[in-house]
């Protein structure tokens, strides 16, 4: 980076940091560091939901997955504004009636203390490893920018996020995702803008879409039907989105103390639904236009000569070993000359439609450009399945690095700055909120549930900057491993929110929705047979047993919870009528 671009960076990080600690400069108790005393109006609540979900993982892994794999991902959200509805109508008063600190507090009112102590660990469970994964996103940016290993900058990444939480707590993070969000607004608009004006003379905004829509990463709706039968293996979908991503979405933002902890600090119920309500209108066209980056990215790309790879670090690693040297300089002169005739494919393309030439011409040059892509692709797997033989497991997926490497390539000084500070940004916000609550849980849930003796406030709140420090530690941990998962990342947190979402939101439906079911030990324990079968399930499928989307495995685990407490407590009325 230039020193511009250093200069803006950190200016825009250190603006973000005191703007937060002078914010919540009177958070000096527990109700100021979990709840923000209260006082959040729904404008911040919204900002605050919406930073919280959005980390770096959105903005560095999201353009990457629909380079790669097209708009489909969209679908994902689309059960997300209904979510939000059920959340706003039958959870939220619940939980501001009884004035909790976590959602899980609401669970040992309803049935007891060992139904409240699981919900919460299998929270702190998938909580913990997928922040940890979070802190890896921008550690890779790290990497690139300085050259360091990741184990390096996982380490530094993770220092200053423990530093940036146990700063200010609820209320720093809620005011500086305010000026982040005006922050990242800006900045993708400009990324946005700078791709269409970096393609060639004559090729605007449209064609661009034209080409990304003809390449196949348009595919903003697909039914999941292959060959007249739905595909359960089919990851993105209109089905499983509004089924699948209903069910994760209410989990998410319904029961994980995340989320919840946002709109606790609300300054009334009405403030917490509105800002939920404005969430579920507005995440859906945002992240279409995050994912819309990417294909404008996949675009510049077919005019432009793309990389080999897009993460330089393994690709080196082949140009120094003996036995790949050679293959992979005849891979890279063979790639160069699919990019030649990409290039002048679309040349003939640009000029056709200069002079308004018939359809059918442009046709024969986009299945052209089509063919030519493929061959691409071809040698890029190729290079992968070498990358898999001598690099560590998940090397192969350069799918984190495509929006960073047009970033640092083609963008102008100052920019780049920019939007590295707003990667930046949005992975503090998200870690920090995310290590706020997987404190406040530990320290309420646990700590002072158990403890043989009462904590006074002072004693509280300085145990929570503790396990604040603790589960940081954690989360730097479970970074130092997150190279080898193999899935681009912002798809690796949501398999491994689905393995655990179903069955906690199962319990807190069983809470809300069945009165006549009392007993702890029925929901305790069909939780526990449901989490075992969820886990088999996507096991089996892993395996190649049968195929299932993650997506899925949230509805299953909910609605097996909701079954096995319903029969139990049939067949107990029954035994002892």
């Amino acid at each position: 980076m230039s020193v511009l671009d250093w200069l803006v960076l950190c200016t825009t990080l250190c603006v973000i940091i005191v703007y937060g600690l002078y914010k919540s400069r009177s958070t000096k108790d527990l109700d100021g560091y979990f709840r923000s005393n209260r006082s959040m109006q729904w404008g911040l609540i919204l900002l605050s939901i919406m930073g919280t979900q959005a980390s770096a993982i959105t903005f560095l892994s999201a353009p990457g997955q629909a380079y790669t794999d097209g708009m489909r991902f969209v679908q994902y959200y689309f059960g997300l504004p209904f979510a939000m509805i059920v959340i706003a109508l039958f959870f939220v008063p619940v939980y501001h009636r009884l004035q909790v600190y976590t959602a899980y507090e609401y669970l040992e009112n309803r049935f007891d203390g060992k139904t409240r102590a699981l919900t919460s660990l299998l929270f702190l469970l998938q909580r913990g490893l997928s922040t940890g994964i979070s802190v890896f996103a921008p550690s890779i940016i790290l990497s690139s920018i300085l050259g360091w290993g990741l184990t390096a900058t996982s380490i530094l990444m993770g220092g200053l996020l423990i530093i940036y939480t146990l700063s200010g707590g609820a209320r720093a993070v809620a005011y500086t995702q305010q000026l982040q969000w005006v922050i990242i607004f800006l900045g993708l608009g400009l990324a946005g803008w700078m791709v269409v004006k970096l393609l060639p003379v004559g090729i605007g905004f449209t064609d661009a879409l034209f080409i990304g829509e003809k390449m196949g990463k348009m595919n903003v709706i697909s039914s999941g039907f292959k060959k007249g039968s739905f595909d359960w293996s089919d990851q993105y979908n209109i089905w499983s989105g509004l089924i699948g991503g209903f069910f994760l979405a209410l989990s998410y933002f319904g029961t994980d103390q995340s989320q919840v902890g946002r709109y606790l600090t609300a300054q009334s119920i009405k403030q917490s639904q509105i800002g939920l309500l404005m969430n579920g209108l507005i995440k859906v066209p945002l992240q279409f236009l995050i994912l819309l980056v990417g294909v404008l990215v996949f675009s510049f790309y077919q005019f432009n000569k793309a990389p080999l790879f897009f993460n330089t670090v393994p690709v080196e690693k082949l140009r120094s070993n003996t036995v790949y040297a050679d293959s992979l300089r005849s891979v890279e002169f063979a790639f160069d000359q699919v990019a030649a005739k990409k290039k002048n494919v679309l040349a003939l393309y640009a000029n056709e439609k200069r002079e308004n030439v018939s359809g059918n011409k442009q046709q024969f040059l986009v299945d052209s450009l089509r063919q030519l892509h493929q061959q691409s692709d071809s040698l890029r797997r190729k290079v992968k399945s070498w990358i898999d033989q001598t690099a560590p497991i998940g090397s192969s997926n350069d799918t984190n690095y495509i929006f960073l490497r047009f970033v640092m390539d083609h963008l102008p000084h100052g920019l780049v700055g920019l939007l590295i500070a707003i990667i930046f940004l949005a992975s503090w916000g998200s870690i920090a909120a995310a290590i706020n609550s997987l404190a406040a849980c530990t320290l309420v849930d646990f700590h002072k549930r158990y403890a043989t003796a009462p904590l006074s406030e002072q004693a509280a709140f300085k145990w929570s900057r503790g396990y604040t420090l603790l589960w940081g530690l954690f989360c730097i941990v479970v970074a130092l491993f997150t190279y080898n998962i193999g899935n681009s990342l912002i798809e690796a947190v949501n398999i491994l929110g689905s393995l655990f979402y179903g069955v906690v939101l199962g319990i807190f439906l069983v809470a809300l929705f069945f009165p006549t079911i009392k007993s702890g030990s029925i929901v305790f324990w069909s939780a526990l047979i449901a989490e075992l079968f969820v886990i088999l399930i996507f096991y089996w499928s892993k395996t190649g047993f049968f195929k299932l989307a993650f997506l899925w495995l949230n509805p299953i685990g909910a609605g097996l919870v909701v079954i096995l407490s319903l029969l139990a407590h049939l067949f107990s009325k029954r035994r002892f009528s």
